[in-house]
């Protein structure tokens, strides 16, 4: 525990000297990227390595508790209360049994976590999947509050499952696990099991020309438009790169300000009249 507490330090004052060369332009926004990711995973595996310090210590009580009321029955004493501690400090969120009986070794009795080590687990089309990598930064919505919390993805499961869809197609989805970068504050009010929607940045830059996808349809071995000039349909070959859920990148073939004719059918034609709406 000690090693991974002096991991996390070294990482977090490794950030601010960093960050501090970020704000002066000396270094690229991926290296701090890069050392904020780091400082975020050793301060994971500094409070894994505590919890698991504390149930030792549990495990070793648990040991000790057995063989004293062993020992006391086999010395004809009767049964007593046990005690039954918990293994981390946390708030109980399930009860698994309620009623007084048996209860067999190893059954669980309750779960406890602590909210302010929750993480996101996010099921993805496992084609969606293989874009995703640690370090990737996740914006979640719809969870409750009035703004957007910000994560970082953790672990890309290395193993799909197939899942039925709203549609009853079957899907192979894979699980995404991401941690809550926001300041706990915004969001101590999401709990375990809470439901909010995940949105991942595969991909940002800066000054990007887009087109609405719709407009885009296959030409040879390429992509064209048509683009409104003069109230006739002009057919532009353009060059395309990132694709988002609604519109494309244009690397070449339009400038910024154009109008593109979306949703074009058979009737249009290169030289075609058009009209706007």
């Amino acid at each position: 525990m000690r090693a991974s507490g002096s991991e996390a330090d070294y990482a977090e004052a490794e950030l601010k000297r960093i960050k501090k060369l970020y704000e002066s332009a000396f270094i690229s926004k991926k290296d701090f990227e890069i050392a904020e990711t780091r400082a975020s995973q050793t301060r994971a595996n500094y409070r894994s390595s505590r919890f698991a310090v504390k149930v030792a210590e549990y495990e070793l009580e648990e040991a000790r508790t057995v063989l004293k009321y062993q020992n006391m029955a086999g010395d004809g004493g009767g049964t007593g209360t046990i005690k039954v501690l918990a293994p981390v400090d946390g708030y109980v969120l399930k009860v698994l049994r309620e009623s007084e009986g048996v209860v067999n070794p190893g059954e669980p009795l309750i779960e406890i976590g602590d909210p302010r080590s929750l993480e996101v687990e996010i099921d993805v089309l496992s084609e969606d999947a293989v874009k995703i990598t640690h370090g990737t930064r996740v914006f979640f919505k719809r969870w409750g509050g009035s703004s957007e919390l910000e994560g970082k993805v953790r672990v890309v499961e290395p193993f799909g499952f197939t899942k039925v869809s709203a549609l009853g197609v079957e899907e192979q989805r894979v699980l995404v696990i991401s941690d809550i970068a926001s300041q706990h504050e915004v969001w101590e009010r999401l709990g375990d099991g809470y439901r909010l929607e995940a949105e991942f940045i595969l991909w940002e830059g800066d000054n990007v020309l887009q087109a609405p996808g719709s407009a885009l349809f296959r030409y040879n071995e390429g992509w064209a438009v048509f683009v409104h000039e003069n109230r006739r349909a002009r057919q532009r070959i353009v060059k395309i790169e990132h694709r988002g859920g609604l519109n494309t990148e244009i690397i070449s073939g339009l400038s910024e300000g154009e109008e593109v004719i979306t949703h074009p059918n058979d009737s249009v034609k290169d030289g075609a009249r058009v009209k706007l709406r």
